[in-house]
């Protein structure tokens, strides 16, 4: 199976994001990464649910939405109106996470669940039977262009053995270059974000490939 590409708008040019969207559409991008931050649960304040609105009507490419945001549950539901096809949230953004993501699969939506770097995987054990996508932080969330944690690669690994056969997709996020890509599609991960390896050129569909 291929591994599936979702670039992160984070580092695309937010003076003109609805263009953006449209080129890594058309470059073959599986999914469209939009990491929302509060200035609170991580270092970084970057966007709302009106943007992801506006920028839903130029492609019809998965919303892969990743909320870094504590608390969390008072915004799902904008979110999935906005026009969000995942929405991911924190392990240790939320006191009640089995009650959030219920929230997030009874709008219809597809739920995912975020780890960062130091949070064991064991806080899947007992949600796995509501979650669609489990996003592995390899880097500390908050900013692009940090360098890849090595210790995701184990962690993939652990995770791909604990879903077993349950239809979870592995999603990687952080420090994701050509390099580091091949390992993590050898050690699961079927979805890969990418900031800065696909936007650091003009060539995206180029940036796309190499990851792939």
């Amino acid at each position: 199976m291929t591994v599936k590409i979702a670039p992160s708008i984070l580092s695309a040019d937010f003076a003109r994001l609805g263009e953006e969207v449209r080129a890594i559409d058309a470059a073959g991008c599986d999914y469209v990464h939009i990491d929302v931050m509060d200035g609170h649960f991580v270092p970084n304040l970057t966007i709302g649910p009106m943007v992801v609105k506006a920028l839903r009507p130029h492609s019809a490419k998965v919303f892969d939405t990743h909320l870094m945001i504590d608390p969390v549950d008072p915004y799902i539901e904008a979110f999935v109106k906005a026009g969000s096809d995942i929405v991911t949230l924190h392990a240790e953004a939320g006191k009640h996470i089995d009650r959030s993501l219920q929230l997030i699969k009874s709008l219809g939506c597809k739920a995912g669940l975020s780890l960062n770097p130091a949070t064991p995987e064991s806080v899947l054990e007992y949600v796995l039977d509501k979650l669609d996508l489990i996003l592995v932080m390899s880097v500390n969330p908050g900013f692009g262009g940090q360098s890849f944690i090595p210790a995701a690669l184990e962690k993939v690994k652990r995770i791909k053995a604990m879903i077993g056969s349950r239809p979870i997709e592995i999603e990687v996020d952080g420090g994701v270059v050509p390099g580091t890509a091949q390992a993590l599609a050898a050690a699961g991960a079927d979805v890969l974000v990418a900031g800065s390896a696909v936007f650091k050129t003009s060539d995206y569909a180029g940036n796309i490939r190499a990851l792939r």
